[in-house]
């Protein structure tokens, strides 16, 4: 078959990076999924994702040279003309040349986008906001990262991506958190807040079920743990999500109030883990903070696509340029 047949999607998350192949209607024919856990030297990380693409590759049957393009979703501030990571503090990278190195190894067009923008604009393309005008995607996970689809383009800036909410002031009072400011929405709304709290619950004897779940360590609750808790009863800990969701939910209305989207993308692993919960308590506080006309508009889902949506927005922003 011709060299425009077939894309690659490429996810470069926080612990793992996964490599998709799509035929021309975008349908997943073989992945490759290979951990980052932790500093990641660039030269071994650039092999090891043009290594994962390899194997996808390999897995369906395709040559390099049937490749009509490949889409990165790629994590930190980039500079996405040149198709560059400006920095990728989970991997440890600064300024590295994803674009020109993949472009070199296939032999075919590369972009690159952030990885919340990939994510949103497949969801956009295929999953619960397939062909809304404006849409309006919030992902909260380690951290919280945003994005906006208007009318078919990723909103942007002159060379990098733009929406970044989880860098929202929201209390100067409030913690530390990411690049040294204090009282960001991310600080306050991550999943790492929502576990240090629940640490401290724990701790204070109010969490008993996350207590034999996890203890105190922050390493180990993690979404699908306090998902567990609740289940097993730990009142506390669905009042401490929920108090999240709210607090997201606030910044979120003032965002409906400048762009009223007609979607709003709820993603990443919180929603995933605690979607009902979360979810719910989202929309009570923008059916209550956001102008009623917008509120009443907007319809907001969870995303569907999984950690498919990376993958899958990043292979049809190669194919479609949308950059």
């Amino acid at each position: 078959m011709g060299k425009q047949s077939y894309w690659v999607g490429f996810d470069l998350g926080g612990t793992k990076m996964m490599a998709t192949v799509f035929d021309a209607k975008f349908k997943k024919l073989a992945f490759s999924r290979k951990k980052t856990k932790g500093n990641l030297g660039v030269e071994s990380g650039l092999n090891r994702m043009i290594t994962a693409i390899d194997a996808a590759l390999e897995q369906a049957g395709i040559s390099r040279d049937q490749v009509g393009g490949i889409g990165v979703g790629c994590p930190g501030p980039l500079n996405i003309d040149r198709g560059i990571i400006l920095e990728a503090p989970n991997l440890g990278w600064s300024n590295v040349p994803v674009k020109q190195t993949l472009k070199k190894s296939f032999k075919c067009p590369v972009v690159i986008a952030n990885d919340v923008d990939a994510g949103t604009y497949g969801e956009y393309q295929f999953g619960v906001a397939k062909g809304a005008r404006c849409v309006l995607g919030v992902f909260p996970g380690t951290g919280v990262g945003g994005a906006c689809i208007y009318e078919g383009n990723i909103f942007r800036g002159k060379v990098g991506s733009c929406m970044e909410i989880g860098h929202f002031p929201v209390d100067p009072r409030g913690v530390i958190a990411g690049p040294g400011r204090a009282g960001t929405l991310e600080s306050m709304t991550s999943r790492l807040a929502i576990a240090a709290q629940a640490a401290q619950a724990v701790y204070r004897g109010q969490a008993p079920a996350l207590q034999k779940l996890a203890g105190t360590d922050l390493t180990n609750i993690r979404s699908g743990t306090l998902a567990t808790a609740i289940a097993q009863g730990d009142t506390i800990i669905e009042e401490i999500v929920r108090h999240s969701a709210h607090l997201l939910g606030i910044s979120v209305s003032g965002v409906i109030n400048l762009l009223a989207p007609d979607v709003l993308v709820l993603g990443g692993g919180l929603i995933e883990a605690l979607g009902p919960i979360y979810i719910d308590e989202l929309t009570k506080t923008v059916q209550a903070e956001a102008l009623p006309s917008y509120a009443a508009a907007v319809k907001i889902r969870a995303a569907k696509l999984g950690d498919d949506a990376g993958c899958m927005g990043a292979a049809a922003l190669a194919a479609t340029a949308k950059l």
